[in-house]
């Protein structure tokens, strides 16, 4: 038996052996030949093997997506398409072998919810995806056993590949910056338009009258009409029977008209009249999406922390805290002084228990949803959380905008993408080049009479 490593300087003799193996394995399948009958192994990856049963199976499964997709004259040859899995096979081989030394698991619970979300997808309970796997040929425990290895993949790839990447801040600021991310990431804007048309020799009575309107129509829907309404009435716009809307569209392509007010407005704003060589203009802004429409809810929180010591008991301790909160709601304690004395909370008790303005995601689960549940201005019950027992007051409530930092995330996400596949096809391609490959070119010979 042969070895040799996967360099480069191997590959011509790795693609002559893979040209033999699939003059076999194409005849077994032209002779009708099963899964079953192909158990031989077609190569040895590794520590892994990699089966004629398998490769069949990969085969034929994209052979009929193949045909699905458009006309069989067009397809590439069988063989062609056949090396190309083989090698497919082998690089998925030395993933899993990575996965497993790396200790690469998938529970059932996780495989279970990816099988019900696949279900789902196909608007199907769990029962019925099942049975519809069956009618296709396929089990149910190959469906899992396949999601399975698709999901280990899926983290063996972002483990190792991952920590390969570095983003630094002036990489966001470039992308940032770059007019390519400007177009990409700019808003979305969702324009209502109706247009009274105006002729060049329109008399004064006739632009007197439509700029009555028009302002009419501005006030009535600061009053509260609906725009959609008003422009199938009065618009003389291709839009009108459309309610105005022009749909929705980035910057670059709204009308120049318009441009230079649409980015500052908010949604359910109203312009105009606008005037031009057509006509007036009137523009609502029915909506708006993107990432000056980002806003995050902040709470102005502080607490009183207190946990059981060696002098207090959990009873005393719990007891000493209702009476401090019982101070607090009574109006004869300061929140502030009482957290200072008694705030077991050494980063905020100097500072009366003020955890600053915050977002629920910066706290505990048992602390957030006991802040989210306190009305704005009142005092909590007594809870616990993994620190100790507290109980807390929210001072006051505001939605921040998030609109930078929601850019830097689709830069960050943007930049991640890009650099993950590059790194990813370079660890695909040292691993392979470092691999034990050995195909099996006698394969025919245990073909036996299928061959």
């Amino acid at each position: 038996m042969k070895r040799w490593m996967g360099s480069r300087r191997m590959r011509t003799s790795l693609g002559a052996r893979v040209a033999l193996l699939l003059l076999s394995v194409t005849a077994a399948i032209g002779a009708g030949a099963t899964p079953q009958q192909l158990d031989g192994i077609v190569a040895v990856v590794n520590d892994d093997i990699i089966l004629a049963s398998e490769l069949i199976q990969r085969f034929n499964a994209i052979d009929e997506q193949l045909r699905a997709a458009g006309p069989t004259d067009e397809l590439p040859p069988r063989e062609v398409i056949m090396e190309q899995l083989m090698e497919r096979l082998i690089i998925e081989s030395l993933q899993l072998q990575e996965a497993d030394r790396r200790g690469v698991q998938v529970d059932d619970e996780t495989l279970t919810s990816a099988v019900r979300s696949f279900a789902e997808q196909n608007q199907m309970s769990i029962e019925k995806f099942i049975e519809s796997l069956e009618s296709e040929g396929m089990s149910y425990l190959a469906f899992r056993e396949d999601v399975k290895r698709s999901i280990i993949l899926q983290r063996i790839q972002q483990a190792v590949v991952n920590r390969r990447i570095y983003i630094t801040e002036e990489d966001i600021r470039e992308l940032i910056a770059s007019p390519f991310f400007q177009d990409m990431a700019s808003d979305d804007f969702r324009l209502g338009h109706i247009m009274i048309p105006l002729g060049r020799d329109a008399s004064s009575q006739q632009m007197g009258a439509a700029e009555r309107l028009a302002e009419s129509i501005v006030r009535r829907v600061k009053d509260g009409d609906d725009f959609r309404a008003l422009a199938i009435a009065h618009s003389k716009a291709s839009t009108a029977l459309e309610g105005g809307d022009l749909g929705w569209r980035k910057s670059t392509a709204i009308p120049s008209l318009f441009a230079e007010f649409v980015p500052d407005m908010k949604v359910g704003d109203v312009m105009g009249p606008i005037r031009n060589s057509s006509g007036l203009h009137v523009i609502s802004m029915l909506d708006r999406r993107g990432a000056s429409q980002q806003f995050a809810q902040e709470t102005l929180v502080r607490h009183i922390l207190m946990r059981p010591n060696e002098i207090r008991t959990l009873d005393e301790t719990i007891a000493k805290l209702r009476e401090i909160r019982d101070e607090v709601i009574g109006g004869d304690g300061d929140f502030s002084a009482l957290a200072a004395e008694y705030s077991d909370d050494p980063g905020t008790a100097l500072a009366g228990g003020d955890l600053g303005w915050s977002m629920a995601s910066d706290f505990v689960p048992a602390f957030r949803d006991v802040m989210q549940n306190t009305d704005t201005g009142g005092v909590s019950q007594i809870f616990e959380s993994e620190f100790g027992w507290h109980f807390l007051e929210v001072v006051d409530r505001r939605e921040e905008s998030r609109s930078f930092e929601a850019l830097e995330d689709i830069a960050t996400k943007m930049i991640l993408d890009r650099r993950f596949d590059e790194q990813l096809q370079e660890w695909i391609r040292e691993i392979r080049d470092e691999a034990f490959v050995e195909m099996r070119t006698d394969f025919a010979d245990e073909l036996g009479e299928g061959s």
